[in-house]
């Protein structure tokens, strides 16, 4: 019974490998039935599913915009409009869930943007409208509670759009007497509320700024129920960031965001303010929405009279400086306008992809050439490993590229080609483990066993410095090369999964087996072939000493730790028998 308990393991671990690959196969080809049979795109979970992963702008190819930046109230556009310009349209391409985008500035007022594919009308339109900054208050707000979020009642959110039954009221009984008046919390707003779905919420940009607002914050961490727009952010003058001080004018050390407001915004904001100071929680506070998303909902603690409003809490010099450019610049008088719109071809990425596969096949082959001649038959289980490892990379892949909009591009691809010798060096690591402990005299099955303990240690150390190399790549890096971290973090995980659910699985399958098991000279795994046999401690009995013993014999004697030289040398023992010949 206890001979048969290291198989039961590997079975087990073999099933939760199917079970997973299964689980994947079987989420991808529902996903993909779904979305060829939808009739419409109601159903965002699986709309776009499909077995073939999306590909980035380099290997697809896409759209060209070409956009000419005009100042709406004259003047020329200054570089840091056109800066903020980008950031802004980057903001709302990502929104739109488009990955792998590039935008960049041209000249002195020209705005480039890629698109892998290519994009929809209201994809275009979103890029080409003016940012839009407003102040709203709030009348509800509520903390997400996962991806899609429900209501309060817990009642799990619909796929955006959503609209309310008609049979809802959607008139306030009474007439709101400002901005904060809850009588505008209508039955059919508090249902669009409560079905509201952060995690893909409705394109806001252009929402009416005389009724209230259903969204959520850049995060998707909290929705809100939001007043008709009070102030415009048209009106700011000036935004800095800086160390805020107390009434004495020394610094607190917290760091803040100051506005200052102009003329009409000036008196907006303080009859505003002397309101909301008034209030309760949460419509106590002044949301700063930017197209159509809050990016920050202050409390107002005092009214502001004269147009200068500082804004503090938990801020950091980034963060505060951020907040401060979007208040600055994200009411930009611009408007776009299309100069071109062209298809770029994937020519010289399609060039570099071939390239790049022939490559990552050449090192395939050198790598199974490799595997036959060091472990001959053993190279079976490297080949069948490195073909798990396949299918559960695309697999992965195929179902992010529907899920989250993943687009595999070329430097995605090199990050795989890598894990081709991340992977066979886990590999590598496993069976020289085993060996030495055949070498030690050890019988095929406790060699394994053995070997796997060692070389568990050895394997995690290595991947855990592949998975922090790529995870810190990711964070620093910028465009493509996110690409490459991002799948040598994947493919270091999948190095894990497979060297425990099938690598060890398989040799410990394979070590009851007669071929392997008794070590026959073609399973690579023959004790005679590996070197000296094993007697008794720091004793070695020579092998013969003809041609391919010899060099056994040689390696034997490499084998050796130090204090086995030692004790080999303070008994006198020179691995024969006084007559020479083996005993």
């Amino acid at each position: 019974m206890a001979r048969s308990t290291p198989v039961k393991k590997a079975l087990r671990s073999l099933t939760w490998l199917v079970i997973i690959m299964a689980a994947l196969a079987g989420l991808n080809t529902a996903a993909s039935v779904l979305a060829a049979n939808s009739k419409d795109d109601t159903n965002e979970w699986f709309a776009g599913a499909s077995w073939v992963p999306e590909l980035a702008l380099d290997l697809q190819g896409g759209t060209q915009l070409t956009l000419a930046a005009q100042n709406t109230e004259g003047g020329s556009v200054t570089s840091q409009q056109l800066n903020q310009a980008v950031n802004i349209i980057r903001q709302r391409i990502n929104a739109t869930g488009v990955s792998e985008s590039q935008i960049n500035t041209q000249g002195t007022n020209n705005i480039v943007v890629s698109i892998p594919g290519k994009p929809d009308k209201a994809t275009i339109d979103r890029i080409e409208a003016a940012a839009k900054l407003t102040f709203r208050p709030v009348l509800y707000t509520e903390a997400a509670t996962n991806s899609a979020v429900g209501g309060s009642d817990g009642k799990t959110a619909s796929p955006t759009p959503y609209s309310p039954p008609a049979s809802l009221d959607a008139t306030p009984s009474t007439k709101p007497t400002n901005g904060s008046d809850l009588a505008q919390v209508t039955p059919a707003l508090q249902d669009l509320y409560t079905n509201y779905n952060c995690a893909a919420p409705d394109d806001v940009t252009a929402a009416p700024d005389d009724e209230p607002l259903v969204t959520c914050d850049q995060d998707g961490a909290a929705k809100y129920i939001l007043g008709p727009v009070e102030v415009s952010g048209s009106g700011i003058s000036n935004a800095t960031s800086g160390l805020a001080t107390d009434s004495q004018g020394a610094t607190t050390g917290e760091w803040a965001v100051n506005l200052t407001f102009r003329g009409q915004s000036s008196d907006d904001f303080r009859q505003v303010t002397s309101r909301l100071v008034q209030l309760q929680p949460p419509q106590n506070q002044f949301a700063i929405v930017l197209d159509g998303t809050v990016i920050q909902a202050p409390a107002a603690n005092a009214a502001i009279t004269n147009g200068k409003a500082q804004i503090t809490g938990g801020f950091t010099a980034e963060s505060s400086k951020t907040l401060a450019d979007q208040l600055k610049y994200g009411a930009l008088p611009i408007n776009f306008q299309v100069q071109s719109n062209e298809n770029i071809s994937a020519t010289l990425g399609t060039a570099q992809l071939v390239g790049g596969l022939v490559a990552g096949l050449i090192g395939l082959i050198l790598v199974v050439i490799y595997s036959v001649i060091q472990y001959r038959a053993l190279a079976f289980v490297t080949v069948l490993s490195l073909g798990v490892a396949a299918v559960l990379t695309y697999l992965v892949i195929a179902i992010m590229s529907w899920r989250v909009d993943y687009r595999l591009s070329l430097a995605g691809v090199a990050g795989l080609i890598v894990a081709i010798g991340i992977t066979a060096d886990s590999f590598i690591v496993y069976f020289e483990r085993i060996r030495d402990e055949l070498r030690d005299g050890r019988g095929l099955e406790s060699a394994v066993e053995a070997g796997w303990r060692r070389a568990l240690r050895t394997i995690l150390a290595s991947d855990s410095i592949n998975f922090l190399a790529a995870v810190v790549l990711y964070i620093l890096a910028v465009s493509d090369v996110k690409g490459f971290a991002f799948t040598l973090l994947l493919t270091t995980l999948i190095d894990i999964v497979v060297v425990v659910l099938f690598t060890h699985p398989m040799m410990q399958l394979i070590a009851r087996s007669r071929f392997f098991g008794e070590g026959h000279r073609f399973s690579g795994l023959d004790p005679s072939a590996l070197g000296a046999v094993y007697r008794g401690r720091a004793q070695f009995r020579a092998p013969v000493v003809d041609g391919k013993r010899q060099r056994s014999a040689g390696e034997a004697q490499r084998r050796q730790t130090i204090a086995e030289r030692k004790a080999q040398q303070a008994s006198g023992d020179n691995g024969s028998t006084p007559d020479g010949k083996d005993d």
